[in-house]
């Protein structure tokens, strides 16, 4: 049996010199035959299924309404009548990258995805086609210009796909990721007005049916993994399905068609996208409150992608390992940027990643500070390990590997300084010469630990050139320690935003402590909490930013958008921290500029006391133990501070029995044996900082994604973790 089925009139059609008085034709049917299933846009209710091969049909002529086809100017020009001569070549939109990528690097690989089913991989020319196919099978279901898609998925080469395929017909993306809460996902949906969904894989899908049931208005479901049956029914009355293949072969046909036929492409008007053309909607993770819409245009990402290559000069055949949510903008950005120099991706996981990163051998790992901290604790837990004699020694190698280096940053002029006093050229002198000396005498003891201990564990971690973190605090001893071992760690910030990235330490000038100096085309300064005031380098003040990468505003949302951005394009970042002095001689003489951040203002514990606390300082310290596994200060308009800590129990344990305060044959100990424990590693660890922790509450529930206590880009919600235990905090400090 075959059934014709109508499209809606935003569908292909185009006049055949083949027949008689140039009849329209139409691209508009498909017969019911054939594994795949379609549902009408158009809500008949009825579950239909369409083969791959598009039947074309003539028409008697009649007047036609031009149909707008937005289209990425440099990508899709061979589409756009006489315009070939008049194409430039420098981009216009995100999408034109894959253009000059395919031309430069064709049958390189550009990206390998092992953990689907199936497994891909893909070289350049190949990933264009996909795009290419992609976005003309958007067209080809009757996705419009303008119109919102949500791409609720995690990463793989099919979301890079979908991703690009979207911006190119100037339709615009809502991203994010899987893991978000089902209650999250419907508020995205629907504040941001999607008309579809490009949905992860059917677990996902079936997760929050249920929600979106009769919540959200959807035309059409694309599944990107998996099978269209795995799909439950309820609820997807009048919703068109279609899988990937589904799109990548329906676009694949119609462009043919638009190639082959000069008469296909005079039924359409075309326009095409501009640089600040919003392309994409990328929600904040929700720390304080429910997510805003960011809205970044073309112009805020290319700046990214043509600027990023003095953070990170990649080239030809350097390989990347991709493990971080590509909805989080900063994995985004900096996946556009490789994919312009011929780079090589790999697709992980989080529970995959040990082992990619010793068989890939990474040139460049790019990802957040949880992961860097997490191979910390890996090595430190090896150390510990081994024997008392070997750790003696590896311990010992440590010590003055960290010596060393922190005398090379001193003759190098990069060790970071607060005060804009410059020291007096003879006390410069002498300084450089104690500190060239000293490094000198510890540079052999450096070495011989270089040869037989930390090229051993750089072989087993496997980041060859650097790793880049950002999207969070690295906390000082995990940067420290990765510098003496010689594992270079580059620091960055930035914010959704920002497109995201504002600030990076570049390989030539990788100053600790910071994150680096401005990338270009960015301005950074630092104003006073209270009255507004710039204040000068030295100044703790909160953080202001000025650029290209910076966003056109919140989606629907005019009084937030003025409260961050101001009229003169400033945008308030709400981070407190300040920029360091420009000296001409001294241990700082190559800091000056650098920006360096001490927390957010909304994060500011103030106590009765009236005094002000960043309670990252005194987190960052206390992780260090190997006891505790999370933290979480509080104490807001409270006379002393306390924590929320979860402990590592594993490490607790062990503890416990080297003290004798457990029995080695059981892992019973009392709470107060327990609680004793961790207060005297919250003390030993905070005891250099400014302020000091008071009572703890120990928890045994770890805050997760799961559980609505960290954020989709792993940060601790303070205000729901506050929430969630606000009985036990109020008879903490009774």
């Amino acid at each position: 049996m075959a059934m014709a089925l109508p499209f809606t009139s935003s569908q292909l059609s185009w006049r055949s010199p083949d027949c008689s008085q140039s009849l329209p034709f139409l691209f508009s049917r498909y017969r019911l035959t054939g594994p795949y299933l379609l549902k009408s846009c158009v809500g008949s209710g009825v579950r239909r299924s369409a083969n791959r091969d598009c039947r074309v049909f003539c028409q008697s002529n009649k007047t036609e309404t031009l149909q707008l086809r937005r289209y990425s100017p440099l990508l899709e020009s061979s589409f756009v009548p006489g315009n070939s001569a008049t194409v430039s070549d420098e981009w216009q939109a995100v999408p034109d990258i894959w253009r000059s990528s395919a031309e430069r690097y064709g049958d390189r690989v550009a990206l390998v995805d092992p953990y689907h089913n199936p497994a891909s991989k893909m070289t350049y020319k190949e990933l264009e086609q996909s795009i290419l196919n992609f976005s003309e099978g958007l067209r080809a279901i009757g996705i419009k210009p303008d119109e919102k898609i949500a791409l609720f998925a995690d990463n793989s080469c099919r979301w890079l796909v979908a991703d690009q395929g979207i911006m190119t017909m100037g339709a615009i993306n809502v991203v994010r990721g899987s893991r978000s809460s089902s209650e999250e996902l419907l508020q995205i949906y629907n504040h941001s007005e999607s008309v579809a969904l490009v949905v992860d894989n059917p677990e996902l899908f079936n997760r929050i049916v249920e929600t979106f049931h009769l919540k959200a208005s959807m035309r059409c479901v694309i599944l990107l993994w998996g099978e269209k049956s795995s799909l439950a029914d309820e609820g997807m009355d009048g919703i068109s399905v279609f899988d990937y293949n589904d799109i990548v072969d329906m676009g694949q046909k119609c462009r043919k068609v638009m190639l082959d036929s000069h008469d296909a492409k005079q039924h359409y008007t075309y326009e095409a996208i501009s640089l600040d053309d919003i392309a994409t909607l990328v929600y904040t993770s929700g720390t304080t409150g429910n997510p805003k819409g960011v809205m970044l245009t073309h112009r805020n990402l290319l700046h990214q992608i043509k600027n990023l290559w003095d953070v990170v000069p990649a080239k030809v055949g350097d390989k990347f390992l991709s493990m971080l949510p590509p909805w989080h903008a900063y994995e985004r950005a900096c996946e556009y940027f490789i994919f312009t120099f011929g780079v090589e991706q790999a697709y992980t996981t989080i529970r995959n990643l040990k082992e990619d990163l010793r068989q890939y051998q990474p040139d460049y790992l790019i990802s957040v500070p949880l992961v860097y901290e997490t191979l910390y604790s890996g090595i430190q837990k090896q150390i510990s390990a081994s024997s008392n004699a070997r750790k003696l020694i590896v311990l010992a190698f440590i010590k003055v590997s960290l010596v060393y280096m922190k005398l090379k940053r001193i003759y190098e002029g990069t060790y970071l300084t607060r005060s804009e006093a410059q020291p007096p050229h003879f006390v410069s002198a002498l300084d450089w010469l104690f500190a060239r000396t000293a490094a000198a005498i510890l540079w052999p003891i450096h070495m011989l630990a270089k040869k037989l201990v930390y090229s051993k564990v750089q072989s087993a971690i496997g980041i060859w050139k650097a790793g880049i973190s950002g999207g969070g605090s690295l906390p000082s001893h995990v940067d420290l320690f990765f510098e003496a071992i010689g594992i270079t760690v580059q620091n960055g910030y930035g914010l959704t935003e920002c497109s995201p990235v504002i600030a990076a330490r570049r390989p030539t000038c990788n100053v600790l402590g910071s994150v680096g100096h401005p990338i270009r085309h960015t301005e950074f300064r630092i104003v006073d909490m209270e009255t507004g005031d710039v204040l000068p380098p030295g100044s703790r003040g909160i953080v202001e930013v000025k650029g290209p990468q910076v966003m056109k505003g919140y989606y629907k949302n005019s009084s937030a958008t003025q409260q961050v951005l101001h009229e003169e394009g400033w945008f308030s970042t709400g981070d407190i921290g300040w920029i360091a002095p420009h000296h001409s001689i001294g241990r700082s003489r190559r800091c000056g500029g650098v920006i360096v951040l001490d927390g957010r203002a909304k994060d500011t514990i103030v106590l009765s006391t009236g005094e002000n606390v960043e309670p990252t300082v005194l987190e960052e310290a206390a992780m260090r133990s190997s006891l505790i596994q999370q933290i979480v200060v509080i104490g807001q308009d409270q006379r002393r501070l306390g924590a929320i800590i979860v402990p590592n129990e594993e490490e607790v344990l062990s503890a416990a029995r080297k003290l004798s305060v457990a029995d080695s044959s059981t892992a019973d100990f009392s709470n107060e044996t327990l609680k004793n424990l961790i207060y005297s590693e919250v003390r030993k660890w905070t005891s250099e900082c400014p302020f000091q922790i008071g009572p703890i509450l120990i928890v045994n529930e770890p805050f997760t994604i799961d559980n609505g206590l960290m954020t989709p880009t792993m940060k601790v919600r303070r205000d729901k973790v506050a929430g969630y235990y606000n009985k036990e905090i109020e008879n903490l400090f009774k």
